[in-house]
């Protein structure tokens, strides 16, 4: 394998978690919600639509795995906020290192 092509592949290693939490629809709307209103608890998201508790726990597991949203405890409830830093550095890194193919 070409050293370029082994680079490649490295980058969509470190981003595979990255994009799959972005590519299903309610993760993309927390993001959305998060973006407007950072420090948003379960309840509150889901005031905000339409999917359950538990599902929103799980988007949300999804998305903080990713390395997309950070929780902060605050007495008895998690608020939630984006962390797009990091995600945004590694989307950055893969889009340059395809770019060498183009």
């Amino acid at each position: 394998m070409h050293a370029d092509t082994r680079s490649l592949a490295l980058h969509f290693d470190q981003t595979t978690a990255l994009l799959q939490a972005l590519s299903e629809a309610p993760r993309q709307q927390i993001l959305m919600l998060l973006s407007e209103a950072q420090g948003l608890n379960v309840g509150q998201i889901a005031a905000l639509l339409p999917l359950s508790r538990p599902a929103i726990s799980h988007h949300l597991k999804v998305l903080r795995e990713a390395g997309l949203v950070v929780a902060e405890k605050r007495g008895t409830e998690n608020l939630y906020a984006l962390s797009l830093q990091d995600g945004v550095q590694r989307l950055g890194a893969l889009l340059q290192q395809l770019a060498v193919f183009a």
